[in-house]
């Protein structure tokens, strides 16, 4: 196994990058508590305790992954993490704060630093920010930087099935359509200096239709006791290195924020909870738009100013981009699209959910070009951030999905609603984006003909999304008994005679069952939504050495009959006069599962060439 100094080294929100920060990736202190004891021994108050951290663990990897180092995939619910940060010394960092930034880590988190508690959060796939300045420790009578010891526990109960989980078995070993488990620390950790006064906590971007306008909301952080009329954004938009739109919004012209943004979770009100929000508009003189065949891209600086003093500066991106439903047909900028996507799993057999490398993130976007696909449905997982940056370079269009729990509760419609809100809220600004999928194939939601809490929920995450963003397509749920969506999803795994015949006729689809499901949840009824199929083929075949899979339906014996069996099935959904859109299962296999395009370490089971042919017989 090869040992990275720094892995995973690349800046982790490339949609809002500042200059100065300090990546904490690398070997921890670690810990399994199978007991439970961390808490009541105080691990957190550091060696005084007597708490040894005995293990060592190559963070961002959880520890059932080889590349952690560990490579243990047993049950382990609640572990503990350490390490002692300096603070650097350099200029940047002097007299501001700091603040700490995790980029997930399943399923929930408390963090400590020198032994003070600084943040709490709950929620697998999102990430949160604390400010640790005032935890930070100087050694007495020293001149050295400041000293951070950096604590957490994380919990994440195997076999809970009310939490949030997506494919992540609450079974020891892996089988059928349910992979490994990750649990703890998955993606980057980092800290970052930020003005003590004020700074730029998140901005929200959002493209009227035509791409003429763009409105931009942002959420100031820092000392809420100043109402200084002074304090003012500057925004630049650069196309080619020209200058193509600037704006300026000014604290005379904002209102109080008033709530704690959905993508932090303090411990307790702090010095950065949000306390103002700045709102203005970009008027592009030049428009060039997003699409995956033309990807075009802003260049964005945000710059806070107090005065002529520069507080905070922060790059970023924007793509322009509008989706709609026009005269029935799913459009892209006001044109009928045809969205040819694969379903993408997002595993890696050296990491799991966490990619071995920032490559690894845009070859698997590569890979989906190349065999002709124009998207992904990232299925049962919120992916990271440096895919969606990818996606958005590259031209891929991204359906983003939320984990499922298996058992519907209140705990978990709570805890899958506030986890939704974080995703939208990181999320918000990637072009390449254009569906959320809050629910697939009813998972968590067994019993909707019979509990109408259930049919409730389901409305209510359509309609929170939509009311919070509703600039994107919103499926209540992918697949089947859709309560309300704005397009009619199916998935349908039927051979190519089958899939022929039925979508050749409205009525024949409308009285489809897939899995024995209708495909409308208790009182609601088809209205016109334009037709997808988000889910077919699954076409099973070993490449290599493999000696165990599966596959839907018979497995290929060759490489001629994958290609075959792939030409006939798309080919007959591309002949429907009421198919708009197709999703291929899947990219790459997982584990047992050898539906992949690709083999599980990336390896592709065919000509990628002769799969795109077939896709481009059906344009855009």
């Amino acid at each position: 196994m090869k040992v990275l100094e720094c892995p995973r080294p690349e800046y982790p929100r490339p949609d809002f990058v500042r200059h100065d920060w300090l990546n904490l990736n690398g070997e921890w202190e670690f810990a399994f508590d199978d007991e439970n004891r961390g808490l009541k021994e105080r691990w957190y108050a550091g060696t005084a305790t007597g708490a040894t951290f005995p293990l060592r663990i190559r963070v961002p990897f959880a520890y059932q992954t080889p590349l952690s180092g560990i490579g243990d995939r047993s049950f382990h619910d609640v572990i503990w993490y350490r390490r002692q940060v300096r603070i650097p010394r350099d200029p940047a960092w002097q007299d501001k704060r700091v603040l700490l930034h995790f980029g997930a880590v399943d399923y929930a988190a408390t963090v400590w630093v020198n032994g003070q508690p600084v943040a709490h959060h709950e929620g697998g796939h999102t990430p949160f920010t604390t400010d640790i300045t005032d935890a930070l420790s100087v050694p007495h009578g020293s001149t050295e930087a400041p000293v951070a010891t950096i604590v957490v526990r994380a919990w994440d109960p195997s076999a809970n099935l009310e939490i949030p989980r997506g494919k992540q078995y609450w079974k020891v070993d892996s089988e059928g359509i349910f992979y490994t488990r990750t649990s703890g620390i998955w993606q980057t950790v980092w800290l970052e200096p930020v003005s003590p006064v004020a700074y730029l906590q998140r901005v929200q971007l959002t493209t009227e239709p035509g791409g003429g306008k763009v409105r931009v909301r942002a959420w100031i952080a820092g000392d809420s006791s100043r109402t200084d009329a002074d304090l003012r954004l500057e925004i630049e938009a650069r196309y080619n290195g020209r200058t193509v739109a600037t704006a300026l919004a000014t604290a005379g012209m904002a209102a109080p924020s008033g709530t704690t943004a959905v993508s932090s979770v303090p411990a307790a009100p702090t010095a950065s909870d949000p306390w103002l929000r700045l709102d203005a508009e970009l008027i592009p003189t030049e428009i060039h738009l997003w699409s995956p065949e033309t990807p075009n891209l802003y260049q964005l600086t945000y710059r806070l100013y107090l005065g002529d003093r520069v507080l905070d500066t922060v790059n970023g991106y924007m793509g322009l981009r509008w989706v709609s439903i026009e005269n029935g047909r799913v459009c892209l900028n006001g044109k009928p699209y045809y969205m040819k996507l694969v379903l993408d799993q997002g595993y890696w057999p050296e990491g799991l959910l966490t990619a071995p490398s920032d490559e690894a993130l845009r070859a698997d976007i590569e890979w989906g070009k190349a065999f002709g696909f124009n998207g992904c449905r990232k299925h049962q997982k919120v992916e990271d951030p440096r895919f969606l940056y990818w996606a958005d370079r590259l031209g891929y269009l991204v359906w983003g999905e939320m984990a499922n729990a298996y058992c519907y509760s209140e705990d978990y419609a709570t805890r899958i609603l506030t986890e939704w809100l974080q995703v939208i809220a990181r999320d918000y600004n990637h072009p390449c984006i254009i569906a959320w999928v809050p629910i697939n194939e009813s998972w968590g939601l067994s019993d909707l003909a019979h509990d109408r809490r259930q049919v409730d929920h389901q409305l209510s995450l359509y309609h929170t999304l939509k009311s919070l963003d509703p600039t994107r397509f919103v499926m209540s749920n992918d697949g089947w008994e859709h309560a309300r969506s704005d397009l009619l999803t199916v998935h349908d795994y039927s051979g190519p005679e089958e899939l022929s015949r039925r979508y050749q006729s409205l009525d024949e689809v409308l009285r489809f069952r897939p899995g024995n499901r209708s495909l409308f949840a208790p009182g609601t009824t088809y209205s016109g939504e334009p037709l997808l199929v988000t889910e077919y083929g699954g076409i099973g075949f070993r490449k290599g050495q493999q000696e165990r899979g599966w596959g839907y339906g018979n497995l290929a014996a060759s490489e001629e009959e994958l290609l075959e069996r792939y030409r006939a099935s798309t080919e007959a959904l591309f002949a429907s006069p009421l198919v708009q859109g197709i999703c291929y299962t899947q990219l790459a296999d997982v584990e047992q599962e050898i539906n992949g395009l690709l083999t599980y370490d990336r390896k592709p089971k065919v000509d990628p060439a002769l799969i795109k042919a077939i896709n481009d017989r059906r344009p855009a």
